[in-house]
């Protein structure tokens, strides 16, 4: 059984945030964003407390929260941190854990390791979040394939936003990864409406029942 799920994204302000909450909401999760990178106005953990309903107790709390909103590596360089891997390291949990990295896979976290590096010494399933705009068969199948390299396992691929058909199939047979559904666009965005979605689209509790997949 999956019991800890890495959400991750193709792109920066692709909707994972938005996704993540879904997700959560629908296994009767925790949350944990590893790394907050921006603290103006409402933070990650925040969005999805708020979308998701969850109470404080199932928000696990940062291990760096850093003012500036950009790569990891410059963030913490801009705040004096030192970020210190064994931090990054996800804590067991009573209920499923529901893992959002920051921004794309390949971001830098220091000056020597890529985030894609820290995920793959989890040893956990990740689903790759891709945009269905223009450049995401790119940015998805390249994200796919570095996955694929490091041999972490692959649950699959959610789409997010309006339907492109063909850039989901072209991406599915290429990246020989399994399409879990799309998100479409949602306004107004309501916890409601979002779980009604998620609900219609998903079917995340067969995620965690099947297992994590081998890479």
């Amino acid at each position: 059984m999956t019991s800890r799920i890495v959400v991750a994204g193709t792109d920066t302000d692709i909707g994972k945030t938005v996704f993540a909450a879904a997700l959560v909401r629908a296994i009767g999760g925790v949350y944990w964003k590893p790394i907050q990178a921006g603290l103006d106005g409402e933070t990650d953990s925040e969005t999805v407390a708020r979308l998701a309903g969850l109470s404080p107790d199932r928000i696990v709390d940062e291990a760096y929260r850093l003012r500036t909103p950009a790569s990891p590596h410059f963030a913490a360089e801009r705040d004096n941190v030192e970020i210190d891997e064994d931090k990054l390291r996800p804590q067991p949990t009573a209920d499923p854990l529901v893992i959002e990295l920051a921004g794309g896979l390949l971001v830098p976290i220091t000056r020597q390791r890529l985030q894609i590096d820290v995920v793959a010494a989890w040893h956990l399933p990740v689903i790759v979040c891709a945009a269905t705009r223009l450049g995401t068969i790119n940015h998805t199948l390249l994200s796919i394939e570095a996955l694929k390299r490091r041999e972490i396992a692959i649950l699959g691929v959610a789409f997010i936003g309006d339907e492109n058909t063909d850039s989901r199939r072209t991406i599915c047979e290429f990246g020989g990864v399994q399409c879990l559904g799309r998100l479409p666009r949602i306004d107004p965005l309501t916890p409601e409406r979002l779980h009604e979605a998620f609900a219609k689209n998903f079917d995340a509790t067969a995620w965690l029942s099947s297992g994590a997949p081998r890479p």
